[in-house]
């Protein structure tokens, strides 16, 4: 008989430790609790009640967690996605006219293709389609992703109509404490400490406290506090009747619920392909050279249901997050590191203003640091070979330049072929890469 944490996270004593695994879900969940004041803002512009959302946010990230934890015993953890909420709000909605009822719908029918494509190994056929240079390449994209997204949220590097981005300024407010703690955290990772990011997280929202933002004029770490001024700690969450189960099904026949069904699922299925690729080739979760990944269909299974769930308690579509890899690099392997993540967001629904004090300058360093975590898996690409070396740098590229983890796979897989063509390596590409290539190509013609 296994142990009870063998049989429900994968544990293994011998090779996992349960404070590293708790101390990677924290890391994890910290970097990415952005989403619960996000997400709700977002959809303040349908004027959906934002307590409801918050609620709702919380239970998809919990559930979905849940099963990645319990079923696929892997150490990622989902909650509704950045970008597809957008597309959710403002295409979808404020864009083509649509009511949320109908998007949800959208949301609730992608998911039950995801179940459908994951039983019958689809995702699978097309993740173990893509060529191993590529598959190294989206690792160090995303480490690029993430780490871009970190010096975003600290005001490191901020909007230039000029230049497009440019660098903040680094020596006051936000940009300041999270060049702090970049400095920091990188000193405690140096140095080994265990819960090194977490800690770096920690200390940095601490400084924060001390130091002004220009911009608000306040300081940059904020406790949230009550009408009478006392800092509120506790925070009951609110009903998602209002939002529960609200489908329309009055229109799932319709050229625009498949468009946006269709564009739903597109989106979600390379960013969750990506990001498992990404964060299994980039931290070390498969063995060196090596392109298999275990557990796949159990952690496509997970996203499917988490999906499906999410628009039942009405939010977009859950998925797994990219922000996963901080965890990871804190050491998180099993299916705990998730349980953790899931803990925490329960814990949110009635401490949220303890965890939406945390500053997205107290994070960034985290982010930024696992971006480094990721780079390796580029040293195996063969960088004196044009046909694989262009199309991996386009797919690095373009992942942080596009914001899109799935558009820079489309563009690699796009590249990779044509690249190929050119040079006349005809038997180089496979049927599937052929088929891929097309359908990509459309999709930025016709979507």
């Amino acid at each position: 008989m296994k142990p009870a944490f063998e049989r429900l996270f994968g544990f293994e004593s011998a090779k996992h430790s349960i404070r590293t695994e708790i101390l990677a879900g924290l890391t994890t969940f910290l970097t990415m609790a952005y989403i619960l004041a996000v997400n709700p803002g977002i959809f303040s512009a349908l004027d959906m009640p934002g307590g409801a959302v918050f609620t709702a946010t919380a239970l998809a990230a919990i559930v979905g967690t849940l099963v990645m934890a319990l079923f696929a015993k892997k150490p990622f953890a989902l909650a509704p996605g950045m970008g597809l909420n957008a597309f959710f709000v403002f295409t979808v909605c404020l864009g083509m006219g649509h009511s949320w009822q109908f998007a949800l719908t959208a949301v609730f029918i992608e998911g039950i293709l995801f179940i459908i494509m994951t039983l019958t190994k689809v995702r699978s056929w097309l993740l173990n389609a893509i060529p191993g240079t590529l598959k190294k390449a989206i690792g160090a994209g995303i480490g690029l992703f993430i780490a871009f997204i970190g010096m975003q949220n600290a005001g490191i590097i901020v909007n230039n109509d000029a230049t497009l981005v440019s660098l903040g300024n680094i020596t006051e407010g936000k940009a300041l404490v999270g060049m702090l703690g970049l400095f920091i955290t990188a000193g405690l990772v140096m140095a080994k400490i265990r819960g090194g990011m977490l800690w770096g997280i920690l200390i940095t929202t601490v400084i924060g406290l001390f130091i002004k933002d220009p911009a608000t004029g306040e300081t940059v770490t904020q406790l949230i506090r009550n009408d009478a001024g006392n800092i509120k700690l506790l925070s009951l969450p609110d009903s998602i009747a209002p939002i529960f189960c609200q489908f329309e099904w009055s229109n799932i026949l319709s050229w625009d619920m498949l468009v946006v069904v269709f564009t739903f699922l597109f989106i979600d299925m390379f960013d969750t392909m990506g990001t498992i690729i990404g964060v299994h080739q980039g931290t070390g979760l498969i063995e060196k050279g090596g392109d298999e990944i275990p557990g796949l269909e159990k952690m496509f299974l997970a996203d499917s249901i988490a999906t499906v769930c999410g628009a039942c308690f009405g939010t977009s579509t859950t998925t797994t997050y990219v922000e996963s890899a901080s965890g990871v690099g804190e050491g998180g392997r099993t299916g705990l590191t998730a349980f953790s993540v899931a803990v925490c967001f329960a814990l949110a629904l009635f401490f949220s203003p303890i965890f939406l004090a945390i500053p997205g300058a107290a994070t960034a360093p985290a982010l930024i640091i696992v971006g480094v975590m990721m780079m390796p898996s580029i040293k195996s690409i063969h960088w004196d070979d044009y046909c694989r070396a262009i199309p991996a740098f386009l797919t690095i590229i373009v992942m942080p330049l596009a914001y899109s983890i799935s558009d820079g796979i489309l563009i690699g897989v796009i590249s990779y072929v044509l690249c190929h063509v050119v040079a006349g390596k005809f038997k180089s590409i496979s049927v599937t890469m052929w088929v891929l290539a097309a359908l990509f190509i459309m999709k930025y013609i016709f979507i």
